[in-house]
């Protein structure tokens, strides 16, 4: 009863925070609803009973993620003409954006329903997670199935950061 609602309540918090995120003009304020969002996920993570992926959610998402987010939002040092001008231009994209988000929206919600109501047993059961633990088994997945990826996410986390030293040298110069 009281999970249900927990979960019920984390997971329309993780809803508005992440409407706030895309609506929201000022890029510090959505930061800070990326944030909520990411520590809301956490939080559902936990009532999932995987605790590792929850922490690991909240070190890497929701602190060293955001920084470089907020990093990156006050290098670029937009002005609010920057932020708020330059409207008609944005014709195209905004349908664009609401297109693909119906498009989205449809593949997530017929995913859903193949899984949720035809969904079938898979290989990691319950009982298996609870008897080689959840930190080993995401790690053997990391690097087993998973390896092409987590590289992949490497290699770009890499660039990001080198993206930033290179606008920071840039600024400095000028």
């Amino acid at each position: 009863m009281l999970e249900g609602l927990v979960f019920i309540v984390m997971g329309l918090i993780a809803i508005v925070c992440a409407i706030c995120v895309v609506f929201q003009k000022n890029p510090i304020y959505s930061a800070v609803f990326l944030i909520q969002t990411m520590v809301s996920l956490a939080v559902l993570y936990v009532l999932l009973h995987a605790e590792f992926i929850a922490a690991i959610q909240v070190m890497v998402y929701a602190g060293a993620i955001m920084v470089l987010f907020v990093f990156v939002i006050m290098l670029l040092n937009l002005s609010s003409g920057d932020v708020e001008g330059g409207k008609d231009k944005l014709i195209l994209q905004k349908t664009s954006a609401i297109i693909l988000g119906l498009i989205l929206f449809a593949v997530i919600g017929v995913v859903t329903v193949k899984t949720v109501l035809h969904g079938t047993q898979g290989e990691y059961t319950p009982e298996y997670i609870s008897r080689i633990g959840n930190t080993q088994l995401v790690g053997k997945l990391l690097f087993t199935d998973y390896v092409f990826p987590f590289e992949i996410a490497s290699i770009l986390l890499f660039a990001a950061v080198l993206g930033a030293i290179i606008l920071a040298k840039k600024e400095i110069k000028e």
